[in-house]
């Protein structure tokens, strides 16, 4: 708004009357020059002085000035610079140097552009070393038209033993300003003062650097219009008003390599893999970064190979992660040391957490504190940005270099016996929770006290899984046999729906060495079933499932028979052996005729129907599926569990598959929809986008193409969220084949009883 006080400068009258000549208007200038409308506007009218050299050079060419209009432009902007207000004393308070390679941040660096207009204060917070002061200097250089008063900037020095104390800011801010030493008040309340009065005329850009604590900051918030004031901090500083703030995370991967490359050249550009490796290596910490990347420019013999070498040991990465004064410990050490000791204690207990996040849960367990404790430690550490917030709401993580930062202090300042004690309490809180968590989805069997439902026990096991399944790796190690094997056998039915979760050979593995340990034959050959379900699109898988069988015969184990059978039947099924196949899965049949029928005679029934739908045999297929419907029907679907409701599920879409082969494409679209409801009710996303996707299959057989786009667009949302690539290329090639569109091809649905 024009306030109607504003005075034409020398500069701003000369720069209109160019304008004007050109025949161009504030914006059609500010296009050519990259100089903003804004302060274009106020340089005409008079609010700056005069343009700075390179920005009056800029528009000196996009006005088209010849040679003798140029220079008198030039020397009158040179004059009005020299001429304002009061002279500055750039040395009191001059911006910070910038590195010269400065690469990506593009979305950062139009984010903080926009906040510095819209208020008077922003805040840049981030962990050490992710690059605020650079980011807030470089944003400061590209204002520096804005601001014709000036740009200063002030180290606060909060990460020191001694923050710079308000006074000696002010005091250095207000020589800065122009303000003479004799000028300046000796009390902090009168240069507060004084420094509002000073910048009430001004358009300043103030960077407060570093800063402490909001004490440290509260002073230097002023409200002048034309002013304004950007603050870098490790901490949240919480308790400051009309702060807007912008959190600063790591690089993203391609701007990490691109800032190595920067640094290092050729070496890197010659080998992205390594490259890539390195850059994650630094966990895309712009220090660290640096660091790396300057020791490999320093150093021309080295190859990335070689670094990346020192850098994958995490007992000797942060040695590594030096060059000079340049470190990234000691980035971390000056932010832990100005943690209460309690939330030290905290830092350093939360290396025993295995996985890649956590939740107040397991800081709590870690921590042996209660929640509200474990919450206000865990506030601490996300103030002090020594712990990060997980995508995940409720989720927590370390930045992989502070992860082994934590380690070093912990295995420092703790004794090792203290660290064991804690690191178990961990490990058998977990195997504890995610065995009780598995039994949930069990249809009959003890149910544990600790989940109210099904639904809360998967939450649990989705979140928590990169730590429980750490947690049965480092039972493995440790020989707790007995722990090891329930966490594997409890994962049976949740493993089924959710194969995606971790790698579940391994866990199964683990399953069969400690039966083995244990002496326990029926659990050897059921986890060997196992481990070949997890392998089941591998030839190897067929191995394990004969060892199972052996296993089985030797101790009596009917039901271990029944499925290595099923299993070994599919197989041959999958590689073209038709009569074995047939052979084997009738014995299976047979055999599974006295155990229950959700669990296992149902379940194995039905496989068979698969399997003879896979061999060609439909007419017997659907005969087979269609007795097993009527039997589900019989046994009735009121309140089953969600592994039964699974089972019917399942059966439907058998039915809907032999239908489909036989023509019936309008039946077997009611049976695909009823097994997608299912599915969908069940919250597995995986098996209701496959249901989905057969069923827009046959709407579009039938010829239905509104109601298969619906389906298809719904299923193909679905798979983009997780890495199942055949599902989503199946939802693709359906959709190709409506009106306008192509096709790619699909693959068939993973399956497991």
């Amino acid at each position: 708004m024009d306030d109607g006080n504003d005075k034409p400068s020398l500069f701003g009258e000369l720069l209109l009357q160019h304008r004007r000549a050109a025949g161009l208007s504030q914006q059609s200038l500010a296009r050519l020059s990259g100089i903003s409308v804004r302060a274009l506007r106020e340089l005409e009218r008079g609010r700056a002085r005069a343009a700075q050299r390179r920005s009056a050079e800029v528009l000196a060419e996009a006005l088209g000035l010849a040679a003798d209009a140029r220079a008198e432009f030039l020397e009158v902007a040179r004059e009005g610079r020299r001429r304002g207000v009061k002279d500055p004393v750039p040395s009191a308070a001059a911006l910070p140097l910038l590195p010269p390679d400065l690469v990506g941040r593009e979305c950062e660096l139009l984010r903080l552009r926009e906040l510095v207009h819209a208020t008077p204060s922003v805040a840049i917070v981030g962990q050490p070393g992710v690059g605020k002061t650079v980011m807030a200097t470089f944003t400061a250089q590209q204002m520096r038209d804005e601001f014709p008063d000036g740009c200063f900037a002030i180290d606060l020095r909060g990460v020191d033993e001694q923050p710079l104390a308000v006074h000696v800011v002010f005091e250095r801010l207000l020589r800065a300003l122009g303000v003479p030493q004799s000028d300046i008040p000796a009390n902090e309340v009168e240069q507060a003062g004084a420094y509002r009065a000073v910048l009430s005329s001004r358009r300043v850009l103030v960077l407060l650097d570093n800063a402490a604590d909001e004490a440290q900051i509260r002073p230097f918030l002023v409200s002048a219009p034309g002013c304004r004031t950007l603050i870098t901090c490790r901490r949240m500083l919480m308790g400051l008003e009309g702060v807007r703030w912008l959190q600063l995370g790591p690089l993203e991967d391609p701007d990490a390599v691109a800032l190595l490359r920067s640094i290092v050249g050729d070496r890197v550009r010659e080998a992205p893999g390594e490259a890539a490796e390195l850059a994650a290596l630094c966990g895309n910490l712009p220090l660290a970064l640096r660091i790396a990347g300057n020791r490999l420019a320093s150093r021309p013999s080295w190859s990335l190979c070689y670094l990346i070498g020192q850098l994958r040991d995490e007992r000797t990465r942060l040695t590594s992660l030096s060059a000079g004064d340049l470190q990234v410990r000691s980035a971390l050490e000056v932010s832990y040391r100005r943690l209460s000791p309690r939330g030290r204690t905290v830092f350093r207990r939360l290396a025993a957490v295995p996985g890649s996040d956590f939740g107040v849960e397991l800081v709590r367990v870690a921590a042996e504190m209660t929640e509200r404790d474990a919450l206000t430690c865990l506030d601490e550490l996300l103030d002090a940005s020594m712990v990060l917030v997980s995508p995940v709401q409720g989720r927590f993580r370390f930045h992989d270099l502070i992860r082994i930062f934590a380690r070093e202090r912990w295995e420092a300042e703790d004794a090792a016996a203290e660290r064991d004690r804690v690191t178990q309490v961990v490990l058998r809180h977990l195997l504890r929770v995610a065995s009780a968590a598995g039994t949930q989805f069990f249809a009959s069997g003890p149910r544990s006290d600790i989940f109210a439902s099904v639904e809360e026990a998967l939450v649990w096991l989705n979140h928590e899984a990169s730590n429980w399944f750490a947690a049965v790796r480092a039972a493995a190690r440790r020989g707790w046999h007995r722990e090891a094997l329930g966490l594997a056998k409890s994962m049976h039915w949740y493993s089924d729906d959710h194969w995606f979760v971790v790698p579940w050979e391994e866990v199964f593995r683990i399953g069969v060495d400690a039966a083995r340990a244990l002496g326990d034959k029926s659990s050897e050959a059921q986890q060997l079933n196992f481990v070949g379900w997890a392998l089941r699109f591998e030839s190897a898988a067929l191995g394990f499932h004969e060892q199972a069988l052996r296993v089985a015969v030797e101790v009596g184990d009917a039901l271990e028979q029944v499925w290595a059978l099923a299993y070994i039947g599919a197989i041959h099924v999958r590689d073209g052996d038709a009569d074995r196949a047939r052979e084997i899965l009738r014995r299976s049949v047979e055999l599974s005729a006295p155990f229950d029928f959700w669990d296992v005679h149902g379940v194995v029934r039905y496989r068979y129907g698969r399997m003879l739908l896979r061999l060609g045999d439909t007419e017997e297929a659907f005969a087979v599926l269609q007795a097993v419907l009527a039997d589900v029907e019989a046994h009735g679907t009121a309140g089953l569990s969600l592994r039964r409701q699974s089972l019917v599920a399942m059966v439907n879409i058998g039915v809907g598959l032999c239908l489909h082969e036989l023509g019936k494409c309008g039946a077997a679209v009611t049976m695909f929809a009823q097994a997608r409801k299912i599915h969908a009710e069940n919250g597995a996303r995986l098996m209701e986008s496959g249901a989905a996707i057969w069923e827009g299959r046959c709407r579009l057989d039938a010829g239905d193409t509104a109601g298969a786009a619906v389906v298809l667009e719904e299923a193909l949302a679905a798979c983009e969220e997780f890495p199942m690539t055949e599902l989503y290329a199946q939802a693709k090639a359906e959709l190709a084949r409506l009106p306008g569109k192509r096709v790619p091809l699909g693959g068939v649905l993973p399956e497991r009883s």
